[in-house]
């Protein structure tokens, strides 16, 4: 059981917990990958529980969990899985998030969101090159998944994990920023993560705050309205401002949500000016 903030969620159904669910394997390989001990894996290598999707279902349901999540490595190497599970909580009644790359093929990815209510997809840079040589993966399929997802009604996140010296180039973040102004909208919320050493890439050292700020400032200065720095506890980018009014109107501490000023219908309780997301009733 996780808070939905770690997906990282913030504007769909804050201060929420969601049952979180993951398999061996990734379609990817990133050198940096965070959970490289069990996306990199083969299945027969790490400890797992026999847990169909009814029982899964039934284990959110009996537990009153609201959201099911399939995250951790990537929920497109267990697709059926994935998708049969989804139908099945949606049915009743239960929300359902993907934590993905969105490295897929058009078709399926689309089959997917009609069954999946929400997604935080992670683009790893606005650059194929970083894509292929990093990633062994590529930019233009997750693009494709990033439109996917709006336009099959799916709530969407975008996060970005800037790496020092491979990613963090200022004017490919703005590239990224305006692709998805222009092709998402304002409105998408945007989290720029930060780096830690993992995996292979352990000679690099964290991502300096100072560029995650820069990062963040370019955002809100291209537009963007919902903007957060992740991985950096205290930050006052953690907190949900309403772009009508300025208020806090999401105070957060850490994945910990402290106070909502927003009703059901993505109101703002002070201004009354409209908030972006997924809010509980």
């Amino acid at each position: 059981m996780d808070p939905v903030e770690k997906k990282p969620f913030f504007h769909y159904h804050p201060g929420a917990r969601i049952l979180s669910v993951a398999t061996a394997g990734c379609n990817m390989h990133c050198r940096n990958c965070q959970n490289w001990q069990i996306s990199q894996a083969n299945p027969e290598e790490t400890d797992a529980y026999a847990l169909p999707p009814s029982r899964l279902v039934e284990l959110a349901a009996s537990k009153a969990i609201p959201l099911v999540a399939y995250t951790y490595t990537e929920p497109i190497a267990y697709y059926e899985y994935t998708f049969e599970t989804a139908a099945l909580a949606r049915r009743r009644g239960l929300g359902n998030a993907i934590v993905s790359a969105g490295y897929a093929n058009d078709g399926p990815i689309r089959a997917l969101f009609k069954v999946v209510d929400a997604a935080t997809i992670d683009v790893k840079a606005f650059d194929d090159g970083f894509y292929r040589e990093v990633c062994d993966g590529g930019l233009r399929p997750v693009l494709n998944t990033l439109v996917a997802a709006r336009e099959e009604g799916a709530w969407l996140e975008v996060s970005n994990l800037v790496i020092p010296g491979m990613n963090d180039d200022p004017a490919l973040i703005r590239k990224l920023i305006r692709w998805m102004k222009r092709n998402l909208g304002e409105d998408t919320p945007l989290h720029f993560l930060r780096f830690v050493p993992h995996y292979r890439l352990r000679n690099l050292p964290p991502t300096p705050v100072s560029t995650l700020e820069t990062a963040w400032k370019t955002a809100l200065d291209e537009g963007m309205k919902y903007v957060y720095l992740g991985n950096v506890p205290g930050h006052p980018s953690e907190s949900t401002r309403c772009p009508h009014c300025g208020r806090i109107v999401i105070k957060r501490a850490g994945y910990r949500v402290q106070e909502v000023h927003v009703d059901a219908n993505g109101k703002c309780a002070f201004c009354g000016g409209k908030i972006a997301g997924v809010f509980q009733k």
